[in-house]
């Protein structure tokens, strides 16, 4: 999966929110969820990473009720934009959520 960046920049909007990825290891879907994380942190996006295998990663994912991993959220303002739980968003989806593209 790759994000498509052909888009001018003008048809991205400013992001100003965060990705929080929640993740296991014995989740097979969870490699490919931090491929998408690290792809967009290198566009600039803010992505946290949880690791539901440690306290603090079982605290978040209790905050957020995350239930299955992978769970992928876009939060911006403190209001939840996008949620994907179980499941790697494809990049069109991702890219209308985070950067508003068409």
């Amino acid at each position: 999966m790759a994000l498509n960046l052909r888009r001018p920049t003008s048809e991205r909007r400013a992001f100003m929110g965060k990705v929080k990825i929640f993740t296991t290891s014995r989740c097979p879907k969870c490699p490919q969820a931090k491929v998408v994380g690290e792809r967009l942190q290198r566009l600039g996006v803010h992505v946290e990473y949880y690791d539901l295998e440690t306290p603090d990663g079982l605290a978040e994912a209790a905050f957020y009720s995350v239930q299955s991993t992978p769970t992928i959220l876009v939060e911006e303002e403190e209001r939840i934009l996008a949620r994907w739980a179980g499941q790697v968003p494809s990049e069109g989806e991702l890219e209308r959520v985070v950067f508003g593209c068409r």
